[in-house]
């Protein structure tokens, strides 16, 4: 079977699911958070066209040491952890062990948090629409430990964006967030990369130099408005 990709880049797949996003998110004063960094350059251009702040929203998964790949958690942007309790309770884990995996990424989460904010602080979620961007949904792990991350911060909406996902997991976000927008819904759908032209990894140099943009693009905007 031929794939033939939709889009050319991340810019192309963020102008085009902005034009999507727009025809629904028109509240004034909405934020964009991208998941880094595949997210951030799709973001940036959702986040021009609604003229709305754009920062980062990291998720780290919490894996057991010997098993990496089996998440009983997650921690976010904002300082929250989203604990799998059934899980914690089947594998009889200590609490020890698992603040210990916590600390452990907190540090990560927080290095790469300075690393592209820069001093820049948080934007504030609280009372919000929250419009959520990533580059695309496969299992849609990284994206549902996000919004429950996110939901703890009171935002008023929250809205998850995508270029092209698999079906069933824009479904299956429908139960969690206010509203869904996935641009495309290819079938079979294999995987996020295999339709972009270039899905080449998107550097920490270049989230910082987008999120200064987006810093300077929102300024003007302001001004622009008094």
């Amino acid at each position: 079977m031929r794939i033939h990709p939709i889009f050319r880049d991340r810019v192309h797949a963020g102008k085009t699911l902005a034009d999507r996003a727009a025809r629904t998110v028109r509240d004034l004063g909405s934020l964009v958070l991208a998941l880094p960094r595949g997210g951030v350059p799709v973001g940036f251009e959702v986040a021009r066209v609604l003229q709305a702040d754009l920062d980062v929203f990291l998720v780290r998964k919490l894996g057991l040491p010997s098993q990496e790949e089996l998440a009983i958690g997650a921690i976010a942007s904002g300082g929250v952890r989203v604990l799998n309790e059934s899980l914690i309770r089947d594998l009889q884990l200590p609490q020890n062990l698992i603040d210990h995996i916590t600390v452990r990424e907190e540090h990560e989460l927080k290095r790469r948090e300075d690393l592209y904010r820069q001093g820049r602080p948080a934007q504030p979620v609280h009372g919000r629409t929250v419009v959520l961007v990533d580059d695309g949904l496969a299992t849609g792990a990284s994206m549902k430990a996000a919004t429950q991350a996110l939901r703890l911060q009171e935002p008023k909406r929250i809205v998850v964006a995508v270029p092209v996902a698999a079906e069933e997991t824009c479904d299956e976000f429908r139960k969690y967030v206010d509203e869904v927008v996935c641009a495309y819904t290819p079938a079979p759908f294999l995987a996020v990369g295999v339709w972009y032209e270039d899905f080449s990894q998107t550097t920490d140099d270049e989230v910082q130099r987008l999120l200064r943009d987006a810093e300077r693009q929102a300024t003007v905007q302001h001004h622009e408005a008094t």
